[in-house]
């Protein structure tokens, strides 16, 4: 790991590496998850899926399943109300109530394999799932619609018939697509014609899951006095509680979700699957009912990212300047609206200084899972176009592809691909820490044993840094230690970076800050963990919290000494006075004194950030290596470079750069969704769905940038999504450094590899 930093103010917790704070009881096991949870009289439930891709059901039948010895609960789609199309806000942002409904539990159509008709709970999961066996369903099987092409084709079946779709403000009936939206700037296709080299390409990336560990699970309570308890693997309770609210027709404050750990989400458990359902076998039941997904289930029901096609067309002039840019991106959504268009539309040329633009996004309805958030959603595929284009560019031209840019870079003050101007960002830092770095100036031996063939490639992403609401309360102990409750799942060791930011304004140690996650009810509104925005917006409302308790210990010691509030100042971890230096006492000292004159000294913060503040770059290159006989690709170097603002927890930082790094690896070669004409997923588990393993990959190298955010006390960029980025478009450039080739269509797997040296040797397709 290497750190490139500013000048900054020295720090005296930040950029350490204390032990986190969960750490003991994670590798001891007494760490709580979702299916540890257990409560007197807990039933199982199950749920039985949809095996069309597209039907009407035309009836469902759970007498039998109710007759059976040990059913407790039956639930059915279609005796859920049908409303018609309404937006909802969540506060995690408006969506269609029905969407999330019809999502949840299907009422008179099935939209994806998997997608849940009827529900039962009973004695012991054994008797749930024979019960399953006894609902009867009949279907009415519809023509499916498994991609964009055949969505938008004419005649194709409309897969949403009340769907009036948004297409450039103009509402659209009988559409499967929801929306079309264009950001335009300047004047592009006069730009173009007035470029020395204009190119256009366009790639296809296929759908890709998280792949967390921990499968979906939900207990549900729901009380004799109308108020439920949830206990579920989530990324934010409070997204939980929100749409179950909704969903319920309850008032929030009935609904309150338990804290548990959570074992993966990468932005996959934001979305809400199994506790509505839970909850409402609970009632029917008079008991607790937990549900599990297993891993089948996950791959096939849950939301991977949505396949893409992505057309960008670029520009450029003898100065080497980008003149002109154009992209149009096709997402596919899944069974129902809801593509993260806007995310790709402001990543999509956010690297680069571009006057002339124009950006057409589509959010496209297909027979597939109802698509959700992937770190970065939306950004690989945008970037993977973009930086082919970079790429194929700078080859063409002769051009050195960092300094070309260089040349190009965004940097404060340049309008980002959906009109906002950067304030002060560190691309140019990245930039040139990658020309600098060990990597880009070793050599690479071009063939290597056995025939393999070897090259080298680079590419640059974006991704914004979201804000939105947290709230954090301390409390002083006597002994000197700060109790620390927020509401911010902690994924990835949020609470660590969390409470070292509060140690670092009280001037103690991060050990002595006791951080507590707990249920909804206890701590303010606080947003999903996702969008790089905890260390961001959770950690600015525990700065504003500390400081607050700061001032009223200067309050307290202030009476103590017999002087004003306004003369006492704090310091180094020691309050004193102006007036009489010799008014000094250290900040444990000073706690074990107010707490018998003083009564509990408590704060809070809170914060609702329009942004972040900037957001994040990140340049990642690779080496790779690929057989010509059989196409197999091996990563053999990968290095990470990324402004991570300030660096709070360096080896925390270096674990996300990493981590997402090996999942764009992934993505990249190997893991694709194999789904048939009928819609069937036909690799739907670990075994057949190839995620890399630690065989499969180098040491991921790291250089952490540090140009501090100004928007935050302490200069803190979110790090988690960027480094998924970058990867699709490095793999692809390294490749066709390789062999001369560029593939178009992620993953490039050994066979697509091997067509593509076919067809470039003028023999027939392998």
């Amino acid at each position: 790991m290497t750190v490139s930093r500013e000048s900054r103010r020295p720090y005296k917790v930040i950029g350490t590496q204390p032990i986190r704070h969960d750490g003991h009881d994670k590798v001891t096991g007494r760490a709580e998850y979702g299916a540890d949870v257990s409560l007197p009289g807990m039933i199982w439930g199950d749920i039985l899926r949809s095996p069309h891709a597209h039907a009407r059901i035309i009836s469902v039948d759970t007498s039998r399943a109710a007759a059976m010895p040990g059913v407790l609960a039956v639930l059915s789609g279609p005796d859920a109300p049908r409303e018609g199309r309404r937006e909802i806000d969540v506060r995690g942002g408006v969506t269609h109530l029905p969407d999330v409904s019809a999502n949840l539990m299907a009422t008179h159509k099935v939209m994806f394999i998997g997608h849940p008709v009827a529900a039962v709970a009973a004695v012991d999961r054994e008797t749930a799932r024979a019960a399953l066996d006894l609902i009867d369903v009949e279907y009415e099987p519809l023509l499916a619609v498994m991609s964009d092409d055949e969505a938008t084709a004419p005649g194709a079946p409309i897969l949403i018939e009340e769907l009036i779709g948004d297409h450039l403000g103009v509402d659209v009936p009988d559409t499967n697509i929801a929306s079309h939206s264009r950001i335009e700037f300047g004047d592009p296709d006069g730009a173009f014609e007035e470029s020395s080299f204009v190119i256009e390409r366009e790639v296809s990336v296929g759908m890709a899951h998280q792949g967390y560990i921990e499968p979906h699970v939900a207990t549900a309570l729901w009380g004799e006095d109308g108020r439920i308890m949830i206990w579920s693997s989530t990324q934010g309770m409070f997204g939980v509680r929100d749409h179950m609210a909704a969903y319920l027709g309850i008032d929030e404050s009935r609904i309150r979700v338990m804290p548990v750990e959570i074992g993966g989400g990468f932005g996959g458990k934001g979305a809400v699957y199994l506790p509505p359902i839970a909850a409402l076998l609970s009632r029917e039941a008079g008991r607790p009912v937990r549900l599990v997904m297993d891993m089948r289930t996950v791959l096939e029901a849950t939301g991977p990212t949505g396949a893409a096609k992505v057309r960008v067309k670029m520009g450029v002039t003898d100065e080497g300047l980008i003149n002109a840019a154009t992209a149009e991106m096709r997402y596919e959504a899944g069974a129902y609206p809801g593509a993260w268009v806007a995310v790709g539309a402001r990543s999509v040329f956010a690297c680069y200084n571009i006057a002339n633009t124009r950006i057409d996004g589509y959010d496209i309805v297909v027979n597939k899972p109802r698509a959700a958030a992937y770190r970065a959603p939306c950004v690989p595929q945008v970037v993977f176009a973009t930086e082919s284009v970079v790429d194929e560019i700078c080859e063409t031209k002769g051009w050195d592809p960092i300094e070309f840019r260089l040349a190009n870079a965004s940097r404060e003050g340049t309008r980002r691909s959906d009109g906002p101007r950067f304030p002060r960002v560190g691309h140019e830092e990245v930039l040139r820490a990658t020309r600098e770095s060990d990597h880009w100036n070793a050599p690479l031996e071009r063939e290597g044993p056995g025939g393999v063939l070897r090259g080298r490639g680079l590419a640059s992403a974006y991704c914004g840094n979201a804000g939105g609401k947290s709230a954090v309360v301390l409390s002083l102990n006597a002994d000197g230690s700060v109790a620390l409750v927020e509401g911010s799942a902690d994924l990835s060791g949020s609470r660590a970076i969390v409470a070292m930011e509060v140690a670092e304004v009280l001037g103690i140690a991060a050990e002595d800050v006791q951080p507590l996650i707990p249920d909804t009810g206890s701590i303010g509104y606080t947003g999903t963990t996702g969008g790089s925005r905890v260390a961001n917006a959770t950690g600015m409302a525990a700065v504003q919290a500390a400081e607050n308790l700061l001032e009223k210990m200067k309050t307290g010691v202030a009476i103590s000494w017999e002087v004003d509030a306004k003369d006492v100042e704090f310091a180094g971890g020691e309050f004193f006075s102006v007036a009489d230096p010799e008014l000094r006492v250290g900040f444990k000292d000073l706690a074990g004194r107010l707490d018998g004159t003083a009564g509990p000294i408590m704060a809070s913060g809170s914060v609702d950030l329009a942004d972040g503040g900037g957001g994040i770059f990140g340049t990642h290159i690779a080496d790779v290596e690929i057989d010509p006989e059989t196409g197999k690709t091996n990563v053999i170097r990968y290095t990470v470079i990324q402004d991570a603002g300030t660096a709070i927890h360096p080896q925390a930082v270096e674990g996300q750069m990493q981590g997402g790094a090996v999942q764009g690896i992934g993505w990249a070669l190997n893991e694709e969704y194999v789904i048939n004409d009928d819609g069937v997923m036909e690799n739907s588990s670990f075994l057949d769905y190839r995620m890399p393993t630690m065989m499969d990959v180098p040491p991921i190298e790291t250089v952490i940038v540090e140009v501090p955010n100004p928007a935050h006390p302490f200069g803190v960029r979110g790090v988690g999504e960027i480094p998924i980025g970058p990867p699709l478009a490095t793999i692809g450039n390294a490749i066709h450094n390789a062999l001369g080739l560029r593939l178009t269509q992620i993953p490039m797997k050994p066979s697509r590899i091997l067509e593509a040296l076919a067809k470039t040797r003028g023999q027939e397709k392998v």
